[in-house]
């Protein structure tokens, strides 16, 4: 080999060592993610994977979801002076030029047609005290509201409307629904009608909101924002599980905190309110109660601190006829197990008329079986 061939293969070996020694050094830097893996982690999924489609379930729910415009008029006594702080002064609330006049309040919110000939379910706050409302369907045709009912109890309100072979959601069981379930949420957030937000039920049965009286909510991150008040919450199954009613917000807006009426109890509701125009509630008498804690349940005479303290209950009401006293502690109600004040409360009032409650109550350390005849409610019970 001649001279000049040699210094051209060693410096070829040279370079070659060179870029080998360079690709060693910075193949960390270029690809961080791979170095760092372990040889026994699997392979990344490829960035064009698809994610869960909820096309067909929205394609067929969201027709059924309208939007409802309700107008409340109250009337005011307004004086043609009123902005003058000279005649507000000097008058008072004695004005004597104040005249009277009407003011005119549109609330928007969403519902849901549960039947095809004309079923609507929304709130209670939607159309509560409206003069005029509209129900304005995806095909953007506008219904005549022919009858009202509501129940502010549980903020369910019944709408009927003209119309034949409607698109209607199918009743779902919410006592199946599943915390970290995906669910869709269908309504019309700031007059955006057939708007679908997806996420997850965060928890079920929660209570103690401060929304209404009887609380059993679903619990869901899925986007609510104003104007979704009676829409649809829909399950993987194109089922309706809930109707949106309120969100937990400091701001006003969405925070990742909605509440929705579970679909067994609204459906209970509405059923009544379809049939009769009102709701049947049981009656017991029992008028307050208490979680039992760690402190109080030594002093009740009890081993843990489970069941729920009475402290208040009617006179002559079907509770106190029974026996039940002040101080007893309610461990089951027809042998499931009182978890605490909120599930007790919602178990009395959807007690059916005409049912018997059989209470397991401690009583200074000793075992009772009460059993109490469910009453209607009356209007002032």
């Amino acid at each position: 080999m001649s001279r000049s061939r040699l210094v051209l293969a060693l410096a070829s070996g040279l370079c070659l060592l060179a870029g080998v020694g360079l690709g060693m050094r910075f193949r960390p830097a270029l690809d961080p993610v791979l170095s760092a893996r372990s040889a026994s982690e699997p392979a990344p999924a490829s960035f064009g994977a698809p994610g869960p489609d909820f096309s067909a379930i929205a394609r067929r729910a969201t027709p059924a979801v309208v939007n409802i415009s309700a107008t409340q008029i109250t009337r005011t006594d307004r004086s043609p002076f009123f902005s003058d702080p000279f005649f507000r002064d000097f008058f008072g609330r004695d004005n004597p030029f104040r005249i009277p006049q009407e003011e005119r309040r549109t609330s928007l919110g969403s519902g849901v047609i549960v039947s095809g000939d004309g079923l609507v379910v929304t709130n209670n706050h939607v159309v509560e005290r409206a003069r005029q409302i509209t129900v304005t369907t995806s095909d953007r045709q506008r219904h005549r509201v022919t009858s009202v009912a509501t129940d502010p109890v549980t903020d369910i309100a019944v709408l009927r409307i003209e119309g034949k072979d409607l698109p209607a959601i199918p009743w779902g069981d919410s006592s199946r629904a599943a915390v970290g379930e995906y669910v869709l949420a269908i309504g019309n957030p700031f007059q955006l009608n057939q708007t679908v937000t997806m996420g997850i039920i965060s928890a079920t049965g929660r209570s103690n909101v401060g929304i209404v009286d009887y609380e059993d909510f679903i619990q869901t991150d899925a986007a609510i924002n104003p104007g979704n008040s009676g829409g649809a919450l829909v399950n993987t199954r194109s089922e309706l599980i809930g109707i949106n009613t309120a969100i937990y917000s400091e701001t006003g807006g969405y925070q990742g905190v909605g509440f929705a009426v579970p679909s067994n109890l609204a459906r209970k509701v509405v059923e009544q309110l379809a049939s009769t125009g009102r709701v049947r509630r049981g009656f017991v008498g029992i008028t307050r109660i208490v979680d039992v804690t760690p402190e109080s349940a030594a002093s009740l005479g009890l081993k843990e601190a489970s069941g729920v303290v009475v402290m208040e209950l009617l006179r002559r009401s079907p509770a106190a006829r029974a026996g039940l006293e002040p101080g007893d502690v309610i461990v089951s109600v027809d042998g499931t197990a009182v978890d605490g004040a909120a599930q007790l409360r919602n178990e009395l009032a959807a007690a059916e008329v005409g049912a018997t409650l059989r209470l397991t109550v401690m009583r200074e350390g000793r075992r009772r079986e009460i059993a109490i005849a469910v009453e209607e409610a009356t209007p002032d019970a």
